[in-house]
């Protein structure tokens, strides 16, 4: 489900059917913070197996990570280089960091979601960018390294927040697919 708004328990139930009947692999969520998946989860028999929702350096989502995965909900980053909003592939620190290891922002801030447990599936529709998104396996980001990563949080959404009764009501007077 793309957001926790309008008939979720009705599209979950549909969603576990077709889980149940063996024709999907595994359901999630998109947007859900942890309050609405907990709702989802007691209410429901299948916990979702993903929850997509806005991580990147500026918006870490450290609790809502810890969040889903006591709940045993898989974390994936909506937005992994933050659409390349706050300047993400100019940033002095991410900069740094990449050279230190001899590589690129964006293949910082793969590395730094990997090494948090966090899916990142980067878009890009250039083949050289999409072969670098794949070169994050041959080297780790120290401790110090993740740690100053942590430094570039604003605790803010880059783009909007789904708990803002104006932006839902906003989202629900379009007509949007789930």
């Amino acid at each position: 489900m793309h957001r926790p708004f309008r008939d979720v328990y009705g599209e979950w139930r549909a969603m576990q059917e077709l889980y149940k009947e063996g024709r999907v692999k595994a359901i999630g969520a998109s947007n859900f913070q942890p309050d609405r998946i907990i709702d989802l989860i007691i209410h429901n028999e299948i916990v979702p197996a993903i929850n997509q929702i806005e991580t990147h350096p500026f918006h870490q989502q450290i609790e809502a990570q810890k969040f889903l995965q006591q709940n045993n909900v898989q974390i994936e980053s909506w937005g992994p280089f933050a659409e390349g909003k706050n300047n993400l592939f100019q940033n002095e620190l991410l900069a740094s960091t990449g050279k230190k290891y001899n590589k690129s922002i964006a293949q910082v801030v793969i590395r730094w979601l990997i090494q948090r447990s966090v899916i990142a599936i980067p878009k890009s529709v250039r083949k050289e960018r999409m072969k670098e998104n794949f070169d994050v396996f041959d080297f780790e980001l120290n401790a110090t390294d993740m740690e100053s990563i942590k430094t570039l949080e604003t605790n803010a959404s880059l783009f909007f927040d789904h708990r803002d009764p104006a932006m839902v009501k906003w989202l629900g007077e379009r007509k949007l697919s789930v």
